[in-house]
């Protein structure tokens, strides 16, 4: 890669711009240097020798942004990483937050940032549980766990680890708080319920309030230092007065910082100072860039009175910058301290709820007021409301314009009034005209009510003559009723035998030992026994009805689209195919399908019936057979596989059964012992048990063995295989008959 900044840098900033505008992550205020060199790293691990290379990469492969990101972000944690200063925090923070929460009776909220794929708040989580009790912790606490990976919190969410997730937590905690899953560990439903995950820049988004923990370990160290100095203001307006802050162990930032005093400076516990020397009483920001000293007296009255008005000020100087906003501005505009100073079209507020910029130059060019309202502001989570927004003019007494002043007051009420008042009065409308409507309408109906009498008399008549003949028909029902009575307790008997077969029937498909599906010619499942529901984990309930193709089961259903469409179409008689899957527990599993037609009386087929029988075990002896089968074929000598214990004959090659002449169901039959009549059979096992205590790798000894038609001397080379499956001893022989010759 070429060292040249003058040609890299350039480069490497169009990489970030198309990593910010593709995934929105915003890597401003991080520190190049750490920035380039995690993305050289994964540049290295890839092959890619130039970030335009890089660049193309990523545009090629859209999946390559899950590593870059893995890398860039460093999501690297553990449960109650760093045990001491985890101890320290749950010795001496949490006890102190509890007892204020009781007193107060207010909730206890704790933000992680940076919570990476969530070992961290769920760390915080068992550690306030353990004080205050699960029951109780989830009436209390809310932790709010954020972060810029879309990948870490997916994982966070799920709260599952494997056992190298967990294998530093407590045995007690792991006990509490953990649920067995298969081989992984998930954690406890009720308390996860009351971590809630979300995405969120420390650097640039509205930092959440009313914190009384807030963790933020090894973040800072990977900002640019004009970036710590914007971010720890943020950090310490989210945190209520005395609240805590829990850092890394290499972040010295707040060491020396006016914002914090430490409370256990070794384990990085700092908590929040109040900050008067920069804030009225009521927290109201100060004035920047005055051009005119005020005596002490009256820059307290002014603040005081601004800190106590309903009404959110803001001052923008002629330069365009903010100088000035008070308290209400601070809470309902998500203004910050930081923010003074700053160009007013750079903030949020400058076109949120409105268009300010533009109002503001007409304001100082007609020097007069202007008012915009009833604007829509919406700041999650609370609900919305309506801003009226007053533009005003500020001028010196020699009639110089210095500043403008922007007041927002909150006028929902009398915004919602109105609207009520404007929908009362077209109900009122409505309703006189739909009054004059019914009067007319009444007139009319009151001429035909007269018409109605007379006809009512007529009918009167004819309805005593219906009468006399509604008599007869009720003889005929009531002899109709019986016979109807009769039929019913016919069906009565036909629906009992009905049940009874469907019971039958069920039974029968629960007792099978296969999967068995019923689906139609539109391929939705009719029919689903105990045993998917056993290996599948999706009840009968939950998957009839459903199309049996689209079904997530862990087997590939797919695939018997074609069988199963050639059967319902009458192409073929039956099909039948091997199809490999993962089940509910998330062990592999062969199964071979089986497909006949579903046919009725008329022969003609109106779905399909899908047999599924579980050959797993079948499939690894055929391969457990050519496994063996391989071992044997590289022999060149005898060789026979023992059962362990016994040392009966599991498996020979042909050369051994040739040399022993016995053939090979009758050797199956036989042990090692019975071909060594002059040994002991415990001397025979004592002389194995080292090797199948791991003691040895392999024995060899000589024995004579005796054939069926012979005897021979031999040597006898055993080893064990104890990690095959089933475990087995390898015994290669040697006739060492020609060896004896030579020697004598």
């Amino acid at each position: 890669m070429s060292s040249s900044n003058d040609i890299v840098e350039p480069d490497f900033a169009n990489l970030i711009r198309y990593i910010q505008e593709s995934r929105g992550v915003d890597f401003r205020g991080y520190k190049k240097s750490s920035l380039r060199r995690r993305v050289t790293r994964r540049m290295e691990e890839v092959g890619s020798d130039s970030f335009t290379a890089y660049h193309g990469l990523l545009e090629a492969d859209p999946r390559e942004f899950n590593e870059l990101l893995n890398t860039v972000l460093i999501n690297v944690t553990s449960f109650f990483r760093d045990v001491e200063a985890w101890t320290a925090l749950r010795n001496e923070v949490v006890p102190a937050i509890v007892e204020r929460s009781r007193q107060s009776r207010q909730p206890i909220r704790v933000w992680s940032i940076g919570c990476a794929s969530g070992e961290e708040p769920f760390s915080v989580a068992m550690a306030f549980a353990e004080v205050l009790g699960v029951e109780a912790f989830c009436e209390t606490v809310k932790v709010y766990a954020t972060d810029l990976d879309e990948e870490a919190l997916r994982a966070a969410r799920h709260a599952t680890y494997t056992q190298r997730d967990i294998e530093n937590l407590p045995p007690e905690l792991l006990e509490r708080y953990f649920e067995r899953s298969g081989n992984n560990f998930v954690f406890q439903r009720e308390l996860r319920k009351c971590v809630i995950f979300g995405r969120h820049n420390v650097v640039h988004d509205a930092p959440i309030s009313r914190i009384d923990l807030l963790v933020c370990r090894n973040l800072l160290i990977y900002l640019e230092a004009e970036t710590q100095d914007s971010v720890l203001p943020r950090l310490h307006y989210a945190l209520v007065d005395g609240g805590y802050m829990f850092l890394g162990k290499a972040e010295t930032q707040l060491a020396r910082s006016r914002l914090f005093e430490p409370v256990d400076l070794k384990h990085r516990l700092f908590r929040k100072l109040p900050q008067e020397w920069r804030r009225s009483s009521g927290g109201s920001l100060s004035l920047a860039d005055s051009r005119q000293a005020r005596l002490p007296q009256q820059v307290k009255l002014v603040e005081a009175i601004t800190d106590t008005a309903q009404t959110a000020y803001l001052a923008v100087g002629m330069d365009g910058r903010l100088i000035y906003a008070n308290m209400a501005a601070r809470r309902m505009l998500d203004v910050g301290e930081g923010d003074i100073g700053r160009v007013f079209q750079d903030l949020s507020v400058s076109y949120r709820p409105a268009e300010l910029r533009s109002r503001i130059e007409e304001a100082q060019r007609v020097s007069r007021s202007l008012r915009i309202e009833h604007q829509e502001y919406h700041r999650p989570p609370a609900e919305p409301v309506r801003l009226t927004i007053e533009i005003t003019p500020l001028f010196h007494q020699d009639k110089e314009q210095f500043a403008t002043l922007i007041a927002f007051a909150d006028t929902t009420k009398t915004y919602q009034l109105q609207q009520e008042l404007e929908a009362a009065q077209e109900s009122l409308e409505t309703t006189i005209e739909e009054l004059q409507s019914a009067n007319e309408e009444l007139e009319t109906t009151n001429e035909e009510l007269q018409s109605t009498n007379e006809e009512l008399e007529t009918t009167n008549e004819e309805l005593q003559s219906t009468n006399e003949e509604l008599e007869t028909m009720n003889e005929e029902l009531r002899s109709a009723n019986e016979e109807m009575e009769g039929a019913n307790e016919e069906l009565r008997r036909h629906s009992i035998e009905s049940s009874e077969y469907r019971r039958y029937a069920e039974s029968v498909l629960r007792s099978m030992d296969v999967g068995i599906m019923v689906v139609g010619q539109t391929m939705l499942l009719r029919s689903w026994n105990r045993w998917n529901e056993n290996a599948w984990g999706l009840r009968s309930e939950e998957v009839v009805g459903e199309n049996l193709l689209a079904l997530d089961i862990g087997l590939p259903m797919a695939s018997l689209r074609g069988q199963i469409q050639a059967v319902i179409s009458g192409e073929e008689t039956q099909a039948e195919l091997r199809v490999d899957g993962v089940d509910r527990r998330g062990r592999a599993i062969s199964c071979k399908a089986r497909i006949f037609p579903l046919v009725y009386e008329d022969r003609q087929p109106q779905g399909a019936v899908v047999i599924l029988e579980d050959v797993t075990e079948a499939v690894r002896n055929e391969e457990f057979v050519l496994h063996l089968g391989r071992i044997i074929g590289e022999s060149l000598n005898e060789v026979y596989f023992l059962e362990p214990e016994s040392l009966r004959f599991l498996l020979v090659n042909r050369g051994a059964e040739q040399k022993l002449g016995y053939p090979t169901h009758q050797l199956l039959r036989m042990n090692l012992p019975h071909l060594m009549p002059g040994v002991p059979p415990d001397a025979l096992r004592a002389l194995v048990r080292p090797l199948l205590d791991g003691e040895r790798s392999e024995v060899v000894f000589e024995t004579k063995l005796q054939g069926r038609e012979r005897a021979y001397p031999a040597e006898i080379c055993l080893q064990y295989f104890g990690e095959e499956t089933p475990p087995m001893l390898l015994a290669i022989v040697h006739d060492t008959t020609e060896r004896e010759q030579v020697g004598a």
